[in-house]
């Protein structure tokens, strides 16, 4: 694993109520993206709403607005409870930041966290969206370990606040701390449960520790805080993935509901007109009723009878063809194709046919007769064949 969770989601966030504030790293600049930055010289930092004396080279003279990547900044947008010069140096992080200037970013967050605090700004919020900022950077640089002291301080002022928890999370899984990673996994998904990365992370890390520790590796995590209901996100607007599956289920049954009252109501409609010899109307409704439900046998012999009553044989042979695929023993698609067979002169396959319903039931006399009538016809188209 080693280095493989060292990016970070974006910037920003807010919350807060209390903590212990410090400035780990002040003077640090890391990555590959900082060569052009200057190190902090003794205290550039926001002092009771003025700006430091001498400023870094990134920063705009003068000027309210710069661009980043097409994108408009607006450098001088308020922020929060901070005065304005301390709002600026964040705005001027965030912009370095979405332009790849982690070390640079990193630099100006130092300075606004240090002006709150030097200014005795009480205002947690912000200082818990600094923090959790300059983890991002320090996290982008690979410094894991500032990483996960910032984002707990962030976490100091606004507990279960997410993006300083993924942050951590992915510092503990970059430092091979897997157990410290699961729990801030875990936490983050019970804020919540939509955050991809998470799920496929505790996916990855529960796999890892089943290697490391065997069966028992839940008994040797830390404990996994309860996330309160005030701190979960979604929740109230959005079901449950149990809630979702209900209503799935749930809608599945009533459209089944609905589909099989329509194929019996189709079935009963088929079958009067049937009786009131509209034949071609009965194929109609029955073809319906196969589209709802394409393995009903008694569909396609009520239907093959229709196309027998409109001469229809090579139809009525292929809808007795289906009903013997359902059922190769029903009674009423051997007679029935064995009619179509008589239909379309092929005497010897409805012989076949009427064989086979005797020989289910030898009490069908309709069998023996048409036996009886397609055996003199398949003599007679014999000697007509002879004779010509």
């Amino acid at each position: 694993m080693g280095n493989s969770q060292k990016k970070a989601p974006g910037h920003g966030e807010g919350g807060g109520t209390h903590s212990q504030p410090g400035t780990p790293g002040r003077r640090r600049s890391h990555g590959n993206n900082t060569a052009n930055s200057k190190e902090v010289q003794g205290k550039n930092t926001a002092v009771n709403g003025t700006l430091p004396a001498d400023k870094s080279q990134d920063e705009p003279q003068g000027s309210s607005t710069a661009f980043c990547g097409g994108e408009r900044f607006n450098l001088d947008a308020p922020c929060g409870a901070l005065p304005p010069p301390l709002a600026r140096l964040k705005n001027e992080g965030n912009m370095l930041f979405k332009n790849g200037q982690f070390g640079d970013a990193l630099e100006k967050y130092t300075q606004a966290i240090d002006g709150c605090i030097e200014a005795g700004i009480d205002s947690p919020e912000d200082l818990c969206v600094l923090y959790s900022n300059r983890a991002a950077c320090y996290l982008k640089d690979g410094n894991s370990t500032d990483c996960i002291q910032d984002s707990t301080r962030s976490l100091e002022l606004h507990p279960f606040s997410l993006k300083p928890l993924l942050r951590r999370a992915m510092a503990y899984e970059s430092l091979e701390r897997y157990r410290m990673a699961y729990v801030d996994y875990k936490t983050v998904l019970q804020i919540d449960i939509s955050v991809q990365a998470a799920h496929d992370s505790v996916h990855r890390i529960t796999k890892m520790l089943i290697d490391q520790d065997g069966p028992d590796w839940r008994e040797k995590l830390p404990e996994i805080p309860k996330v309160p209901l005030s701190a979960q996100q979604h929740r109230k607007d959005e079901p449950s993935a149990e809630v979702l599956q209900a209503r799935v289920d749930r809608a599945e049954q009533e459209k089944a509901r609905k589909a099989e009252a329509r194929f019996t109501l189709m079935k009963q409609e088929g079958n009067e007109l049937v009786k009131n010899s509209q034949f071609q109307s009965a194929v109609d409704k029955y073809k319906e009723c196969l589209a709802i439900k394409s393995d009903e046998c008694a569909i396609y012999t009520n239907r093959a009878l229709c196309y027998l009553k409109l001469d229809c044989f090579a139809e009525a042979k292929q809808d007795c063809d289906s009903a013997l695929q359902i059922e190769p023993n029903n009674k009423k698609a051997f007679y029935r194709r064995a009619l179509a067979h008589k239909g379309l002169k092929d005497y010897l396959s409805a012989s076949t046919d009427l064989q086979e319903v005797l020989q289910l039931d030898p009490k069908v006399q309709e069998a023996e007769q048409e036996l009886e009538l397609v055996t003199n016809l398949f003599r007679e188209s014999l000697l007509a064949n002879a004779q010509g």
